[in-house]
């Protein structure tokens, strides 16, 4: 499996992978989670790192550097490859860059009815910090919800 950052023509597979990914929150959103304007705001902020195998992407993660601070989102695995352990060498990959471009911790936020979400991110030394409301008005959701930040010290290697 071979790691890399994404180009801009692979936006549009992307847009699908993390869509296909985050299928399963369904439960509480109406529509697909990104559209290709969203995933190209995203590519012009900060960095997808995608893993790739027999040229299909496999997973991602994004990254946004922030100073000291560096943000984690929409990691997202192929649902035929989900609890292989790819989703946390994704996480490991992003932690080490925003490590090596200088950030000391990287935060994400997860939406608090994603129950098993708390037990994988504190398993990979992540620690709540806080909540926030659930502010994203271009996704509809079908039942109250909010974002339970995380955080994780990176350190220097």
């Amino acid at each position: 499996m071979d790691f890399r950052f994404v180009e801009e023509s692979d936006i549009p597979l992307l847009t699908d992978l993390i869509n296909k990914a985050f299928s399963v929150e369904r439960f509480f959103k109406a529509g697909d989670r990104l559209q290709l304007d969203d995933t190209r705001r995203h590519f012009q902020l900060g960095k997808f790192l995608v893993a790739e195998e027999d040229g299909k992407l496999a997973g991602c993660v994004y990254v946004e550097l922030r100073g000291e601070r560096a943000y984690l989102g929409l990691l997202s695995v192929d649902p035929d490859r989900q609890k292989s352990g790819l989703g946390r060498r994704l996480t490991s990959a992003a932690e080490e860059f925003a490590r090596e471009m200088g950030a000391r911790w990287m935060d994400l936020r997860i939406v608090n009815l994603r129950l098993e979400l708390p037990i994988i991110y504190e398993k990979l030394g992540y620690k709540v910090t806080g909540t926030e409301p659930f502010d994203l008005t271009d996704v509809p959701i079908t039942q109250p919800c909010h974002f339970v930040q995380m955080s994780k010290e990176l350190g220097h290697r």
